[in-house]
């Protein structure tokens, strides 16, 4: 009983801890300490500690290079050639601006992952809409959304899909084209919301600050990117681990960085974030802490069998309803061990699950939480009510179209 509740008592800190963010403190001063609470108390064994860091330790150096790279590129002027974009793309027109958003948000969250969107291009958005002089409300939206919904597509957009890519059995191109259909899918239905909950957003006339400026297109950067994504293709059809796709394309960008004075070793290494690195393992840990003493056994008895439609509907459905009361990290390393048992199906639904679900509540994802803290910075405080309603309408109905599409993927892919 006492090693229970000290596990359930350490992930509830850890989560509250991660939303509030007392002081402002890194979520790993909350987490680690949690991660010796568990066990200290033996409700996990240092043998099982010890499994998680060898599971964890690819997906968390995978994670670094990717930030790193993103930073890179934004430092390279990838991220405000976007916005110059956006703002030609336009011409002054808020709804072709919203499909700019959009298409770059989903792209961007697809390559560099969900916090490249939330952390880079958010800023970008409202920068943009400013000197359009638009509301911002229905493109700083789409931000937050397209940062959850978007990451569907490749191992690497999201955290949960890494945590879960060794459990699909799946290699890089395989993942890419079981969720090619589920991607576009749920991308076309928060369009198709988005167009009508923020009709008279959209249908405002702008009144532009002064016009675009053309912006010189950072060749060098697209072409790495172009060039790791190509790396992460051929180390997984070669049993290479993608990581070292990853580290080789931020390696790159960072010589040249070095090269030329424009970043330093520290700037280097702190834009990899390790507090947050230490965070996800020590939130691994409390989770398998967890799941070891009692939650594995009650998510067993309710988690659809199998890889029939209504089968990953409820696989769907649990991971979201999951994910938005222990956010979505914690939901995939709960979930993805016993979906895995019926087959890479089932784990691409709980994907689903954990990365459209958290677009309903702040708290159903980091990326959401870290999107709200840098719209307040922006002078426009989100709305809980009005989050909450575009939420409940995107979230069933995009849920339910994208895994009616895996499951037609599976069908035509014979997986």
């Amino acid at each position: 009983m006492l090693v229970t509740s000290v596990s359930v008592i350490a992930l509830a800190v850890v989560l509250i801890c991660a939303v509030v963010r007392p002081f402002r403190l890194p979520e790993a001063v909350f987490a680690v300490p949690a991660a010796g609470a568990v066990l200290a108390v033996g409700a996990i064994t240092p043998e099982a500690v010890r499994e998680e860091a060898e599971r964890l330790g690819p997906v968390i150096g995978f994670l670094a290079a990717v930030l790193v790279l993103a930073k890179l590129c934004d430092d390279e002027g990838l991220f405000h050639a976007c916005g110059s974009w956006m703002a030609r793309w336009a011409r002054r027109r808020p709804q072709r601006l919203l499909g700019a958003v959009f298409a770059l948000a989903s792209l961007i969250t697809a390559v560099l992952s969900l916090d490249a969107t939330v952390v880079l291009l958010t800023p970008v958005v409202f920068a943009t809409a400013t000197r359009m002089g638009a509301r911002p409300g229905p493109h700083a939206y789409a931000s937050a959304h397209l940062s959850n919904t978007a990451s569907l597509l490749l191992p690497v957009s999201n955290l949960t899909n890494l945590l879960a890519l060794t459990a699909t059995g799946l290699g890089f191109t395989r993942f890419a084209l079981l969720m090619l259909l589920p991607w576009l899918t749920a991308i076309a239905v928060e369009y198709a919301v988005f167009r009508r909950f923020f009709a008279r957003d959209l249908a405002a006339a702008a009144a532009p600050t002064d016009p675009p400026a053309p912006v010189a297109l950072p060749l060098f950067a697209l072409l790495t990117v172009a060039a790791t994504l190509g790396g992460f293709a051929l180390a997984s059809a070669t049993g290479v681990d993608p990581a070292w796709a990853a580290a080789a394309g931020a390696a790159v960008l960072a010589v040249r960085a070095l090269v030329r004075r424009r970043t330093t070793p520290r700037a280097l290494v702190r834009s990899a974030s390790p507090p947050f690195l230490a965070f996800v393992l020590a939130l691994g840990v409390v989770v398998r802490a967890v799941v070891d003493n009692g939650l594995g056994a009650a998510l067993a008895r309710v988690l659809p069998d199998g890889t029939t439609l209504p089968a990953l509907l409820g696989i769907a459905a649990l991971a979201a309803l999951l994910a938005n009361l222990i956010n979505n990290l914690p939901a995939t390393l709960a979930l993805v061990p016993l979906a895995a048992a019926s087959g890479p199906g089932a784990v691409l639904a709980v994907l689903l699950g954990v990365n459209i679900g958290p677009n309903l509540t702040y708290a159903g994802s980091l990326a959401t939480l870290l999107w709200r803290r840098i719209s307040q910075e922006h002078d426009h405080p989100v709305a809980l009510g009005e989050f909450t309603r575009l939420g409940l309408l995107t979230v069933p109905v995009t849920l339910v179209a994208s895994t009616v599409a895996l499951w037609a993927s599976l069908q035509m892919l014979g997986v």
